[in-house]
């Protein structure tokens, strides 16, 4: 089967997460052959992978967002659109339901220049009566700007070089899943989805934060991601999650319940179990094998170690993992600079499996996670886990219902310096506790989160694909 994944912001750029995942999972399926269809945020990474990509991987069409900002309109528009185009324009601008096969067919059959529309007289009229209707009291040039920067990107994708394939298997809704739905219609194909984390989840919280939005269009752009989840919600074959209430999610988002299905992470158990412990020398060793970004929150990790190290002097934190944003880099090197603390180690990107051996435990600060491989690669080593509350760590961390395995670790709060503090110094404080955690997760990584029993899932959604 010839299979597109439709990846957007990971592999094969960045190291981490999805994208060792991405990476197993394509080695894996070697009787499969693979399109990647990436979407990047800048044109200076393209072709800049930092992968060498599986031979199963045949041909990789890049597309880059800032690639939009330099279409040139090719005069005055000469469309003159029917009923149909023109609702579906206003659904799109309004964040509704467009039809999207109409869509699809004026930028991919009729080639809509998409700059050409975004400076016709079509588009203001559109936008002016939208403005009145949703946004009576706010300056029009601040819903010129947003609504142009919001449809660009879109209307840019939608006019893009689709791959032929046999199925298309998004690994994430947003941009990503609109372009599976694309390829899907252009070639009557099924299209699946998988995520990992739940992606309008995250881009509403990255949107409340945000610096650059204008506050009065953050409504607005927080509703652009959910009608991007909307349209391959309806329209994929079946949906994955990695977890239960992931899938609660993505129902309560407006996914038939019928096509949603859990397919756990898996990993390599066997190589990863026969990592010995490491003995015991006076000294208790943290690791933490996480990328240096935001989303990790390694700042709280700093400070919840110096407030331990205040407590315990015996304990070492390694944080195991490639830079994903140097300016953030820059800030943790300093913060460990400004506290003095001399135990604390960035190994930069390293082998897990050799450098396990040097660790007690493991820990994991992120704001925000999906089904962590750092918590399962850790657990099959027979090292218990201090996590934030996020994704499905605590399940991870106490079992499903009916898993008796036992705790294998303590989960706290996002961004609660003190409670990862206390739990780290629980954790440091006995190691005959930290050998049952340790056991306790083992077995329960064997029994639910092995490579080949998440594996033979896929295998048998891609065989529903075909039949």
């Amino acid at each position: 089967m010839k299979i597109c994944l439709i990846l957007e912001g990971c592999y094969p750029y960045v190291f981490g997460g999805v994208s060792t995942w991405m990476h197993q999972y394509i080695n894996n399926m070697k009787e499969h052959e693979f399109i990647l269809w990436v979407i990047g945020a800048n044109a200076k990474d393209r072709g800049k992978f930092v992968y060498e990509l599986p031979q199963n991987v045949t041909a990789v069409h890049e597309v880059f967002l800032d690639d939009a900002l330099h279409v040139k309109a090719s005069g005055k528009m000469r469309h003159r659109f029917s009923k149909e185009e023109t609702d579906s324009l206003r659904e799109l601008m309004i964040c509704g339901r467009p039809d999207w096969e109409v869509l699809f067919s004026l930028y991919q059959e009729k080639r809509l220049n998409p700059m050409s529309y975004l400076q016709s007289e079509e588009f203001l009229d559109i936008l002016t009566k939208s403005c009145l209707t949703h946004y009576p009291y706010i300056a029009f040039a601040d819903a010129f700007h947003t609504m142009r920067s919001m449809l660009l990107p879109v209307l840019y994708l939608l006019g893009t070089e689709v791959p032929k394939a046999d199925v298309y298997h998004a690994i994430c809704t947003g941009y990503g899943g609109m372009l599976a739905c694309l390829g899907g219609w252009m070639y009557q194909k099924k299209v699946l989805l998988t995520e990992h984390g739940i992606y309008t989840r995250e881009r509403e919280e990255e949107i409340i934060r945000a610096k650059w939005v204008v506050p009065s269009f953050k409504k607005q752009w927080i509703s652009f991601f959910y009608m991007l989840s909307d349209i391959i919600y309806r329209r994929a074959f079946q949906v994955t999650c990695l977890f239960t209430n992931a899938m609660l999610i993505q129902i309560q988002m407006g996914c038939d319940a019928k096509k949603c299905r859990v397919i756990e992470n898996g990993i390599h158990y066997e190589r990863l179990s026969q990592i010995p412990l490491k003995q015991e020398d006076g000294w208790v060793d943290i690791g933490a094998v996480v990328r240096l970004a935001p989303i990790k929150d390694i700042k709280t990790m700093i400070y919840a170690f110096f407030e331990l190290s205040m407590r315990k002097k015996n304990v070492r934190l390694h944080i195991m993992g490639g830079v994903d944003d140097e300016e953030y880099a820059a800030e943790c090197y300093a913060l460990v600079e400004q506290l003095k603390l001399e135990n604390v180690i960035f190994t930069g990107r390293v082998d897990i499996i050799s450098y396990m051996e040097k660790l007690d435990f493991t820990i994991l600060t992120s704001i925000s996670e999906g089904q962590p491989l750092s918590v399962l690669e850790s657990f099959a080593a027979r090292r218990p886990c201090v996590t934030t509350d996020v994704g499905c760590c605590r399940e991870l961390l106490n079992g499903k219902p009916g898993d008796t395995f036992g705790e294998a670790g303590y989960c706290v709060p996002p961004m609660y310096r003190e409670g990862l503090a206390a739990a780290m110094e629980r954790m440091c404080e006995s190691r005959s506790l930290r050998l049952r955690m340790g056991k306790n997760g083992q077995a329960r990584v064997k029994a639910y989160y092995r490579q080949e029993r998440m594996l033979q899932k896929y295998r048998e959604l891609y065989r529903e694909v075909d039949g």
